[in-house]
């Protein structure tokens, strides 16, 4: 019998869901989950049988850098084939982010990828949140931080990635006005830069005080 993958394990026990079938339907990078199930409705009764397909991608985390002193952030810009297979446009505006291997803190991955992506070193983090983007079929959940950094001047440019990734990212740096702008006229497309820049918007004032150095 093929051994189930260590990336696909069984839903855990919780009160009010019954699991009728379990199986994993793909066993690949991130695999794919088919779940039959059952739960208990809001006034108590059961559910009706639901399948759902459940994609595995874990845990991931994406990084704001922010230099106070120059009031400017640090983004990317990569290819993304979903975007294109959504009609978007392929080359997309982003923070650098990454995925968690396994007892990796979240801080540590923010150092990694921050690096890898951007070719910059934080000295100073803090956490944005926790979340989740894809509730309705994906358990990968979010860790987001705003990282301190010095900045090269913004219009700096440069490409990053690990090669054997095949990984090609090209840093932004973009007064911190300028990005709000930019999140403002929706020409940030994707939900984790949305949600840093938000916070940035409101933490702004706060972090150029505390992080001045």
């Amino acid at each position: 019998m093929k051994a189930r993958p260590a990336k696909a394990p069984p839903i855990p026990a919780h009160p009010g869901v019954t699991v009728l079938e379990d199986e994993v339907v793909w066993d690949g990078r991130f695999p794919l989950q088919r779940v039959r199930f059952t739960y208990t409705r809001f006034d108590g009764r059961p559910s009706g049988e639901l399948v759902w397909e459940l994609w595995r991608r874990h845990g991931g985390v994406a990084i704001l850098p922010y230099d106070p002193s120059a009031d400017a952030v640090a983004l990317i810009e990569q290819f993304r084939l979903p975007a294109l297979a959504a009609g978007l446009e392929p080359v997309m505006v982003e923070c650098p982010a990454g995925l968690r291997e396994p007892g990796e803190t979240p801080e540590a991955v923010a150092r990694r990828e921050t690096l890898e992506e951007t070719g910059l070193r934080p000295d100073r983090f803090e956490p944005i949140c926790r979340t989740m983007l894809l509730q309705g079929g994906c358990d990968e959940t979010m860790h987001l931080f705003a990282a301190r950094i010095a900045l090269p001047p913004p219009g700096s440019a440069g490409t990053h990635g690990l090669a054997e990734e095949q990984e090609d990212t090209r840093l932004l740096v973009v007064p911190a006005a300028e990005a709000f702008a930019m999140l403002d006229a929706n020409r940030i497309m994707n939900a984790t830069t949305m949600l840093c820049l938000w916070w940035l918007r409101h933490h702004r004032a706060r972090l150029r005080q505390d992080w001045a150095r």
